[in-house]
């Protein structure tokens, strides 16, 4: 029984945002929600202000999510931007100013900022499949690795996502390696058990997650050798940059083309962040 309530502690911590600073912001009202079609963040609110600055930032290589493997779910069609004032500027979501640059010309981006190591991220996850799989023609999934919490092994995973994007298995382990820090334990820094972190000398390193990502037709050797490229902490240091620059102060935070950012707590729960994504994707599309 005692290590069934542990257990259960991991599962109640993934309710909450993900901070900076290592303290957990409030749950969103709901819980996940079964995805209503098939695809892939500001936090509740965090306890904590933002150090991050504003300034402009080079853009951060980010993955591109197509529908699931397998899926031939159609791009959602674009629709009207109608405000009806359901969604307030500075309550449900926010504007970055000044306004990043994107990677993807003619596209709209939404942009996850999340880790495979957050518990929330974890939790929010399956939402994030189905505002990938609503967006409509004019918009593109990406996802931004953060790494600023380094007392929860974050640097480890940031880095084996760049490497796997590198080696173009990104998009098919994104739903595994969550599966793989929170379900099986396999690469996880915490112990399942107790829902505690488990001692650093247990926590997985770059040559662990190799051989994780080695199931995915990778060899290990190879993902090691991109993992400690110039080229993986040139993304790594970008990332971090443009991070910063969204003023993200914890995950899940959504990112929408540079321009705006929000959480599920601000947008009042995870599954108002689907609407709210359609929302901003329309005002972004209609200039407003």
């Amino acid at each position: 029984m005692l290590k069934r309530f542990a257990f259960l502690g991991v599962a109640a911590l993934g309710l909450s945002a993900c901070s900076h600073s290592g303290q957990d912001a409030s749950a969103p009202a709901s819980p996940p929600a079964a995805p209503v079609a098939a695809t892939t963040t500001a936090p509740a609110a965090p306890s904590t202000t933002s150090t991050a600055t504003a300034a402009a930032a080079p853009a951060a290589t980010t993955a591109t999510a197509p529908a699931s493997p397998g899926s031939t779910a159609a791009p959602a069609a674009s629709k009207a931007f109608v405000d009806d004032g359901r969604w307030v500027e500075g309550k449900n979501y926010f504007t970055i100013d000044p306004a990043q640059p994107t990677t993807h010309p003619g596209k709209i981006e939404v942009t996850e900022v999340f880790s495979y190591g957050c518990p929330a991220c974890n939790a929010f996850h399956p939402i994030v499949d189905t505002i990938a799989h609503n967006l409509p023609a004019n918009a593109v999934m990406t996802y931004l690795p953060a790494g600023f919490r380094p007392d929860e092994n974050w640097v480890v995973y940031q880095q084996a996502y760049f490497a796997a994007a590198a080696l173009g298995i990104a998009e098919k382990t994104y739903d595994a390696s969550f599966d793989g820090v929170w379900k099986s334990g396999e690469i996880s820094s915490y112990n399942l058990s107790t829902g505690q972190l488990a001692p650093k000398s247990a926590w997985p390193d770059i040559n662990k997650l190799a051989q994780f990502y080695g199931h995915y037709g990778v060899d290990p050797k190879e993902f090691v050798a991109v993992a400690n490229s110039f080229a993986v902490k040139t993304q790594i240091n970008r990332a971090n940059q443009m991070i910063a620059a969204y003023g993200v102060e914890g995950t899940p935070t959504i990112i929408i083309n540079g321009h705006y950012r929000f959480d599920p707590g601000s947008a009042g729960g995870y599954t108002q962040a689907v609407a709210l994504t359609k929302f901003l994707v329309a005002k972004e599309a209609a200039g407003k």
